[in-house]
């Protein structure tokens, strides 16, 4: 796991400073003028995705590596990804951007509270040995808030140059994204059969259920048509390097990486999907 634990970290600020450049002040005033759908979309991401995730490796049973792998990708906030497919379901790409850019910069916090206190519930307390709490959202925040700060910095600097390149940008992190995941099947080509096999199914059922979830609490809550979509992409699309960054500051064995490989495969396939679906609909 050499090889996917020296690039994703690169990888991951890389991409986060991507988004940074996307981004402005004015993304995150507009939570203020309308918080009804970042609230609604930030519960269902933030609090609903990893309870959700909880529940169906308790029921499915699912061996402890994998239970907390599920519960890595679960608590990771979403992707690029999800504004571009949010972008072509014809939904909200602000509502979608704000929600990205706002959780991502609280997942410093969020996502090692989800998985130590999930680890802990699922009888893995053992994780504690090594690795603090503390210590793992002093790394995030190193390639996370960092650079999104970073990234708004230099847009506010040339504002024009990163509006005419934007595309650009989002092309390249796209590609980063692929690295990280092209490298752990590489380096783990023998196994990543057998891993599949054990974790296939339980992703599929997370990916699938929360998208349904956040699309029918979105449709009895959010503002509108738009609103809809967006925020059931975001529920559905998650920020898989971020997810290998945090599994592989905390374990050495790429079983734990190895479902936020699978939902990684699966959330392009069910993602597009929907998106189709909900392109077409009003």
């Amino acid at each position: 796991m050499e090889i996917v634990t020296k690039i994703a970290p690169i990888a991951l600020a890389l991409i986060m400073l991507g988004l940074g450049l996307g981004l402005s002040t004015k993304d995150f005033l507009r939570v203020l003028k309308n918080p009804k759908d970042f609230t609604i979309g930030l519960t269902c991401q933030l609090i609903l995705l990893p309870i959700v995730a909880y529940i169906l490796v308790t029921i499915f049973n699912t061996p402890i590596e994998i239970a907390i792998g599920v519960m890595i990708i679960a608590a990771a906030p979403g992707g690029v990804t999800s504004n571009v497919m949010t972008k072509f379901a014809k939904g909200d790409v602000a509502l979608s951007i704000t929600l990205t850019a706002v959780i991502s910069l609280i997942s410093i916090i969020s996502v090692p509270f989800i998985i130590f206190k999930s680890a802990h519930f699922l009888g893995a307390s053992n994780i504690y040995q090594e690795v603090t709490l503390t210590g793992i959202a002093l790394k995030m925040a190193g390639v996370i808030t960092v650079p999104v700060i970073l990234g708004m910095i230099i847009r506010k600097f040339f504002e024009n140059f990163i509006s005419l390149n934007i595309k650009f940008v989002e092309k390249i992190t796209g590609l980063l994204f692929l690295v990280v995941f092209a490298a752990i099947w590489i380096e783990e080509r023998e196994n990543i059969l057998s891993y599949l096999s054990q974790s296939g199914i339980i992703i599929l059922t997370l990916n699938i259920t929360m998208m349904l979830i956040a699309y029918f609490i979105a449709r009895s809550f959010a503002t509108g048509v738009p609103q809809i979509k967006c925020i059931a992409l975001e529920c559905g699309l998650q920020n898989g390097t971020l997810a290998v960054f945090v599994a592989t500051q905390i374990f050495d064995k790429i079983i734990y990486i190895i479902p936020t490989a699978s939902y990684a495969l699966i959330m392009y396939i069910t993602g597009f999907i929907f998106m189709y679906i909900l392109r077409n609909s009003n």
